[in-house]
């Protein structure tokens, strides 16, 4: 069982930016691990998530506005409006994928979630 916890979140202006940090409880020796987010009235969605050698995978959305570090942290600058949404950090364990998909299914635990609002 690996517990996630993420902190971070907040409330900014367009143009703004925030940082998004997910204490984990252990970490496999291969992994993916990453961020999802989940919109008022929308599905879910893969954000940016990175594996156990540090390959990275960003969503097209978030493309040079969104960074992921090794730590799991996530920079979000020149936020938007659009980016209003509950981020939650997802890890699974013990599968080596060589780049880590952005399908919310494959992902086993999950943290309960940071709020972040950008307003107008």
């Amino acid at each position: 069982q690996v517990q996630l916890v993420e902190s971070g979140g907040g409330s900014v202006q367009a143009g703004g930016s925030l940082r998004l940090s997910c204490a984990a409880s252990a970490y496999a020796t291969v992994y993916c691990m990453g961020w999802f987010r989940q919109a008022p009235g929308k599905e879910r969605e893969g954000v940016a998530v990175i594996n156990n050698v540090g390959r990275i995978t960003y969503a097209d959305s978030v493309k040079g506005r969104f960074s992921l570090s090794k730590d799991n942290g996530l920079q979000l600058d020149s936020l938007k409006p659009e980016d209003t949404a509950m981020y939650y950090c997802a890890t699974t364990q013990g599968v080596a994928w060589p780049r880590c998909p952005l399908d919310e299914n494959r992902y086993k635990y999950w943290g309960q979630g940071t709020q972040v609002t950008v307003s107008s």
